[in-house]
């Protein structure tokens, strides 16, 4: 027994020494406000020195409906080409990879106001009906292309937060404002038979889209159907509010 004693002893010794100071050092968060945006935005937080920590983020939305499409769809009060079903019935997927470094200008520690410069790598990938209008002459008619496809970006930015404990093992990190900038690159296409008035018809209203702010947009139509390609800077605004356990 006495033996027994003094190795467990010795057991928690070594334990307490290898893996005791790291204790407190790493917290694992989800963000709350991503969630009613059907995202899942999950980051962990190691601690380096009492000043600085980095951090790696996923984020992740599987491909379906808009967040608030039924919302959206009632605010634009639009039924011409049937708009408002087309954004109830659009898909929208993403991912994100972010890898931050924290600065604490305060106590650190994992904890009080910090400003972190962040790298982030992102993939959309959307599916809508892009609506067109053919004039024959005599007559005029509605035609419908499914368009889907996806777009990468890679931005960095510099945010600012702050983050509290609610107890021994809780936290809650404040993404106050994170403006990021970067590039982005992508295309959609549809395939669908077309004739010569239909091809021509796909061009004329494909050329608003390359009236589009920032993004470039260029675009091939042929009689087998479309290919529109994006390219150009890209830019966005990180926030939240996560809820963490500290280990």
């Amino acid at each position: 027994m006495k033996k027994l004693t003094l190795s467990l002893l010795f057991l928690a010794l070594i334990t307490t020494t290898v893996f005791g100071q790291d204790l407190g050092k790493n917290v694992i968060k989800l963000n709350l406000l991503s969630l009613p945006l059907k995202n899942i935005n999950v980051e962990y937080e190691r601690g380096l020195t009492k000043k600085i920590s980095a951090a790696l983020g996923v984020r992740y939305m599987s491909k379906g409906s808009i967040p608030f499409s039924n919302s959206i769809a009632e605010l634009l009060n639009d039924d011409a080409d049937n708009w408002n079903e087309r954004i109830k019935s659009a898909k929208l997927g993403n991912t994100a990879v972010t890898a931050t470094v924290r600065f604490y200008l305060g106590e650190g520690n994992l904890k009080g106001f910090y400003i972190a410069p962040f790298g982030r790598y992102a993939k959309y990938s959307a599916s809508l009906d892009y609506p067109f209008e053919v004039d024959n002459g005599a007559t005029s008619y509605s035609q419908d292309i499914s368009l889907a496809g996806d777009l990468t970006t890679i931005t960095v930015g510099i945010l600012l937060g702050s983050q509290f404990n609610l107890g021994k093992h809780l936290t809650l990190d404040w993404w106050i404002l994170g403006p990021q900038y970067g590039s982005s690159d992508g295309s959609i296409s549809g395939k669908k038979p077309l004739t010569a008035n239909e091809q021509q018809a796909l061009r004329e209203q494909l050329e608003e889209i390359k009236d589009l702010p920032i993004v470039k947009a260029n675009y091939t139509v042929d009689a087998n159907g479309a290919v529109v390609d994006f390219k150009g800077p890209w830019a966005g605004i990180r926030a939240g509010l996560c809820l963490g356990f500290r280990f």
